[in-house]
């Protein structure tokens, strides 16, 4: 074992509970670690359900493309932790990495913490210590008690998509999870607003409302609208033409939309990042396991030339409905062979119900090492309810191996439902995160 693997199975251990919902902790290690939280590069605090790592994404390759240097704070990575974490735009080297989490095992002092409290800690540590322009900050769940809510006055704040996700913890309504998100608003921040239900819309307009934060919605203060060239971009009178997004599918227009208004609001407080960084920082942005094609590596192998593979983490019933119109853009609606395996804690039915018209079959398959994996079976038995033909498979490879020998007509895999299924995947095809 790595030491940073070592390190970071000792803090796995430091709680009871994977998930336990409060600010009391961090803010204790951060006091006992000198307050980094306070001396950070200036935030962009980005929340929501659905797209929040994309908008990131975008964010970094503009602001990179016009020179800016940006330290990063993503959460879950899909194939090792470092990914997690970016300084001035490069993934942190284990050794480093290593180095930060044992300096905050020792300020913790053995002191319960979760596992994604104590490493948003280090994160910021490591931030504090290294100049930047920016450093981007994505919440892992929710937002009022999220650890990354210790930051009190970020620069700019933004809220992607709203959907139906984690009710266990951020409650079973969408303005009880709008409300939870939402407190990432702070007084007199500004806050772009992607595409919202009208419940989370409101409860996001009287959050701002009750602090005096300047909001910037989609709908209401800046629009998009793909085009044969790429997509138009308006707020107020201004308009720009802009190049199609890197990531596929119709939903990644507005997730550059919301990139695009934050950035006008970061040039509104000075910052100088050309229309030609814009445009270079929308095409070229990358954010693995987001309809990624898998073109190489041992599964794209294994497949052959009929079978065209695709991978996703999309997990939720928002995220079905996107990838279901993304496969009616990108391929004109033919059906897809789909690969599934989820969580127990998520919604398969609500997933797979937007995804039947477009699915020519599923394979149900287990997710590697995930002790809270919903049985195959169940996945089959869901989608079955659904008409959509089910079978149960040995695994990805299986099912990839299955319909290769079958010598079907050329085909797309679309393998989906989790993103611990999306980071095993791109394990299984010898896929290593990009620098």
């Amino acid at each position: 074992m790595r030491h940073v693997d070592a390190v970071l199975d000792r803090l796995l251990h430091l709680h009871p509970k994977s998930i336990d919902l409060s600010l009391e902790r961090i803010a204790r290690l951060l006091v006992r670690l000198g307050r980094p939280e306070r001396r950070l590069a200036p935030v962009v605090h980005v929340a929501g359900t659905n797209g929040k790592g994309s908008v990131i994404a975008y964010l970094r390759a503009i602001l990179e493309a016009a020179g800016q240097v940006v330290h990063v704070y993503t959460s879950p990575h899909l194939v090792r932790f470092a990914e997690r974490i970016r300084i001035a735009g490069r993934l942190i080297e284990d050794d480093a990495l290593a180095a930060l989490l044992e300096e905050c095992e020792q300020a913790n002092a053995g002191q319960p913490i979760t596992f994604f409290e104590i490493t948003t800690a280090a994160a910021m540590l490591a931030f504090a210590r290294r100049d930047a322009d920016f450093a981007l900050l994505e919440t892992g769940l929710g937002g009022r008690l999220d650890a990354t809510n210790v930051v009190t006055r970020p620069r700019l704040a933004a809220i992607t998509p709203i959907a139906l996700d984690h009710q266990q913890f951020l409650g079973e309504t969408l303005a009880e999870i709008a409300a939870e998100k939402a407190a990432i608003i702070k007084p007199g921040v500004p806050c772009v607003v992607g595409r919202q239900p009208p419940e989370a819309a409101a409860v996001i307009a009287r959050r701002a409302a009750a602090v005096g934060a300047p909001t910037l919605a989609l709908g209401t203060d800046w629009s998009v609208r793909a085009d044969e060239a790429g997509f138009g971009y308006r707020s107020g009178a201004t308009s720009r033409a802009l190049p199609t997004p890197s990531l596929p599918g119709p939903h990644q227009i507005d997730n550059a939309g919301v990139a695009v208004a934050c950035i006008e609001q970061l040039a509104a407080g000075g910052v100088r990042v050309p229309d030609a960084a814009v445009a270079a920082g929308l095409a070229a942005a990358d954010w693995p396991g987001r309809l990624q094609r898998l073109a190489t590596g041992a599964l794209a192998c294994l497949a052959g030339p009929g079978i065209e593979l695709w991978l996703d983490g999309g997990h939720n019933p928002a995220a079905g409905v996107a990838l279901a119109a993304s496969v009616r853009a990108l391929w004109d609606g033919d059906p897809v062979r789909l690969v599934v395996g989820m969580m127990n804690t998520k919604d398969v039915a609500g997933f797979l119900e937007p995804l039947a018209p477009v699915a020519a079959s599923l394979d149900a398959v287990a997710i590697p090492g995930q002790a809270n994996a919903l049985p195959p079976a169940a996945v089959a038995a869901a989608a079955a309810a659904h008409g959509i033909p089910a079978r149960v498979a040995p695994d990805v490879p299986g099912a990839i191996a299955y319909h290769a020998a079958r010598g079907e007509p050329a085909q797309r895999m679309l393998i989906c439902g989790s993103l611990y299924l999306a980071g095993a995947v791109l394990v299984l095809n010898r896929t290593p995160p990009r620098d």
